[in-house]
């Protein structure tokens, strides 16, 4: 009896152990998932953004170099997009992916800044689709970013509850980072008025 007891209890603890890593390995899933769905919407974005530089060369010829920084700046954050793909919630590659997600803000910032001086500009269809569709992309992707964030913080809480936290540390469960945008006026999304 006292054999079957200790099996028992043995077998018990074996599931519970099972159970918690489970539970980890789920709650790493959805936040690698939720950080799926903040890649489509800033591909999205980068996307648009050549089409944006595009329409706007036939009117800002003399204002080459803050087309090109825009172009720059969104060839960077493609890359940072990328590797932070390779291992979402990595610190490092969440901090270089917000690095370059801020970069590209402020360069598309002064583009619009630059075009409220071109009436033609701000009048042109092509130009107000295209900021329409990035302003709503900003969107989607600050509502990606909330659903990450919280998958994240499920996560890392998940991982470091006692007992948990003895199955995370043993099966190298590693931190995931949040993905934050540090300033106050890149959270906003860019103000466009074409009217």
């Amino acid at each position: 009896m006292g054999l079957f007891v200790f099996l028992a209890l043995i077998v018990l603890v074996i599931v519970y152990v099972v159970s918690l890593y489970n539970g980890l390995v789920t709650a790493r899933n959805s936040y690698k998932n939720a950080f799926a769905q903040i890649d489509v919407q800033l591909t999205r974005r980068h996307d648009l953004i050549p089409n944006l530089v595009e329409t706007a060369k036939a009117y800002l010829a003399h204002e080459r170099g803050t087309l090109e920084a825009v172009i720059q700046a969104r060839n960077a954050a493609v890359q940072g997009l990328a590797d932070a793909k390779r291992n979402p919630g990595d610190p490092d590659a969440m901090e270089q992916l917000t690095a370059t997600q801020n970069g590209l803000n402020q360069s598309l910032g002064r583009l619009f800044a630059l075009s409220e001086a071109y009436p033609d500009l701000k009048a042109n269809q092509t130009m107000m689709q295209l900021s329409e569709e990035l302003t709503s992309t900003e969107n989607r992707v600050a509502f990606a970013r909330q659903a990450y964030n919280d998958a994240v913080m499920t996560y890392n809480n998940r991982r470091e509850v006692f007992p948990a936290s003895f199955v995370a540390n043993s099966f190298s469960f590693a931190p995931a980072q949040l993905l934050q945008v540090e300033d106050a006026a890149v959270r906003e999304v860019p103000k466009v008025s074409f009217s």
